[in-house]
């Protein structure tokens, strides 16, 4: 069971390997913002550190929106009883999705608006454009989202060897 821990005695996890960049960021405030009971069910995972604070193994992110709206208290889980193994495999396995998503279900009986605000990007599902023929793809434009200049360079550097780079029109940071 979580306790009301207050926020200023959590800390993140220097190691976390993920990360959520702008618009999903802002996403995931909006979900907390519209949806706040959702975080008695899905509480933070902390253990306690040498400095006494908790310190994140899953909600990281969270935990950072949490402090840019300016709340106070969020439920925590300790999990002190667990070895350092287990406190890694759980920073990897909490964020796995083992699932995947029936596209046609989601098309067919959820709102695609709705979906896009929690989080999912349900607008198509994923494509994998080495299997698509050259008709297929005649005026498609897609974007792509770098994290930084040094992404963007090398992502150009290898579509330039590929024969879909016909099919980027647009690259942004």
């Amino acid at each position: 069971m979580a306790d009301l821990v207050p926020i200023s005695k959590l800390k993140p996890n220097p190691t976390n390997p993920r990360v959520l960049h702008d618009e999903r960021f802002a996403k995931l405030k909006r979900s907390i913002q519209d949806f706040p009971d959702m975080l008695n069910y899905r509480s933070i995972v902390a253990v306690t550190d040498t400095d006494g604070k908790f310190m994140v193994l899953g909600g990281n992110m969270r935990l950072r929106a949490l402090q840019e709206l300016g709340i106070k208290e969020v439920p925590v889980m300790l999990a002190d009883h667990w070895t350092e193994e287990q406190r890694r495999r759980f920073i990897i396995a909490d964020n796995v999705g083992f699932g995947e998503w029936d596209w046609d279900q989601l098309a067919n009986e959820w709102d695609a608006g709705e979906l896009s605000d929690w989080g999912l990007d349900a607008a198509l599902p994923p494509i994998d454009l080495r299997e698509m023929d050259e008709q297929a793809t005649d005026g498609m434009k897609i974007t792509i989202h770098c994290k930084d200049q040094a992404e963007y360079d090398d992502l150009v550097r290898r579509l330039g060897k590929s024969p879909s780079a016909e099919l980027v029109k647009s690259l942004m940071l």
